[in-house]
């Protein structure tokens, strides 16, 4: 389905300022559409003045929609839609007519004229199914005046608010508790969701006729300096979020100011507990908090191992003791840089790049001086996941090694990682144009324990494939294919 930008560009003259102001309403219309009981369409009209075209629709979650169907890139001639062509020739909210029984179900129409700054630049069509349409109550009854109140802010250029934070997906619906205030920031309506939360956070009095930003500090800030944000958002004189707690209840509430005929006549909170959710929240961030600090100690151990291997080595008089243990403190070493990249990450992935860099560069300082290697990579590894990274480490460890030792001994040459990776796979290919290969290499039948380290961990683990061969100019090509999973 295309998108409200695309229809926008594609079939409409608004300019960039005029598609932003669209983008912020349709980013909070839910809210109209929930107190209206209504689904929501919004009309452009197109270039060449001939008509309209649907960019955008919203359903109502408080009642039943009217359209079941998709109406997004429909589009109507002039005409064809009278309300709509009222509404933007008379620049006013359109009410009349009777109900449409022509989908099967009475259906009430209205228009709203969208302005912003000195223009008007679309209609929004309220369709309200009125098949279920009962004695409205309490609750209904201010729903659907606050509706009519942020219909006419939107006919005004006041709604969406300018300059205002961007909401939050988060944020309060109108389900979740409403609270209308007058001029005074005095509660002249709660809803039962409403009244409920405030309840938990401790209250015991009515809430209808109290003043909230007064009521709610006392009831959160007793024996602590008063949340300046929080008497800004209970009193509805900005429109803000802000989070309260108390007795182990947290209550988000976010204000939305009602500004009608050039002045403020009041405001709606909504508001949601939020108590769960933060519980959950705070437990994940210990969770995350305790993983990050095993990594931490494992790579703290693994370095002690790394510095005793060390130690140990250079007590030994055998050359190839002292071989065969520097090789294990590198192979020690990148599974260290491993944890350490994890032990900094909230999540089990890690930007592979870093470690390749850090391996790479650790090959690069064990090259015997004469030799004047200088590896490099090309290409990108991207975010993997730890289980795909450590062994992966410790492979272009081994390769670059052995590259380094063998291939590239006691004379310059070139030493490359080149990566490319796509969605379901990782190819990387490890090459040096030094010695070569040995005359009849067999990889099956090959006793180093580096290249048997590289086997197991490619072919077993990783579950990929593994390739040695003769490069074509000169030296080793070491290819590796590794299959990633879906995200």
């Amino acid at each position: 389905m295309p998108t409200l930008s695309d229809l926008a560009v594609r079939h409409t003259a608004l300019d960039d300022a005029d598609l932003e102001w669209m983008h912020s309403l349709v980013s909070d219309w839910q809210l109209l559409a929930d107190l209206s009981f209504a689904d929501l369409i919004l009309w452009i009209p197109l270039r060449e003045g001939t008509g309209w075209i649907a960019v955008a629709q919203m359903r109502p979650t408080t009642g039943p929609t009217v359209y079941h169907d998709d109406i997004v890139g429909m589009t109507a001639a002039k005409g064809e839609r009278a309300l709509i062509d009222t509404a933007w020739n008379e620049r006013r909210i359109c009410r009349e007519g009777d109900p449409d029984w022509s989908s099967g179900v009475p259906v009430r129409e209205e228009t709203i004229p969208v302005r912003r700054a000195d223009h008007f630049i679309g209609v929004i069509q309220r369709s309200t199914n009125l098949s279920s349409a009962r004695t409205p109550s309490r609750l209904e009854l201010t729903y659907l005046q606050s509706a009519s109140d942020l219909a006419q802010m939107v006919a005004e250029g006041r709604f969406p608010f300018s300059g205002a934070e961007p909401i939050l997906v988060r944020s309060p619906r109108v389900g979740d508790g409403l609270l209308r205030l007058d001029r005074a920031g005095r509660v002249t309506y709660a809803s039962p969701n409403a009244l409920s939360a405030y309840r938990r956070l401790g209250l015991n009095a009515d809430l209808v006729g109290a003043e909230l930003g007064r009521t709610t500090a006392n009831l959160c800030y007793s024996d602590e300096p008063i949340n300046e944000n929080l008497m800004i958002v209970a009193s509805g004189r900005e429109p803000r979020e802000t989070e309260v707690e108390s007795g182990g209840t947290v209550v988000q509430l976010r204000a939305i100011p009602l500004v009608v005929g050039g002045g403020r006549i009041g405001a709606l909170v909504l508001i949601r507990d939020v108590t769960e959710l933060r519980r959950r929240e705070r437990e994940l961030m210990t969770k995350d908090a305790t993983i990050r600090e095993i990594h931490h100690r494992v790579k703290n151990n693994l370095q002690t191992v790394a510095a005793l291997l060390r130690l140990q080595a250079r007590r030994l008089q055998l050359p190839e003791g002292r071989e065969a243990l520097e090789e294990a403190v590198r192979r020690v070493g990148s599974i260290a840089i491993v944890h350490e990249t994890l032990s900094h990450t909230p999540e089990e992935q890690v930007d592979f790049d870093d470690i390749a860099d850090r391996v790479i560069a650790m090959t690069g300082e064990v090259a015997a001086p004469e030799a004047q290697v200088v590896p490099r990579r090309i290409g990108t590894f991207g975010v993997l996941r730890s289980e795909i990274a450590t062994p992966l480490a410790m492979v272009l460890t081994e390769l670059l090694q052995n590259a380094v030792q063998h291939g590239l001994a006691q004379r310059p040459g070139k030493l490359q990682v080149i990566v490319e990776r796509g969605a379901d796979r990782l190819d990387v290919i490890v090459s040096d144009d030094g010695n070569g290969l040995p005359e009849n290499f067999d990889l099956e039948s090959s006793t180093s324990l580096g290249l048997q380290i590289v086997r197991t961990l490619v072919v077993g683990e990783l579950s990929g494939r593994l390739a040695i061969e003769p490069r074509q100019g000169g030296g080793t090509e070491v290819t590796l294919s590794i299959p990633l999973p879906m995200a």
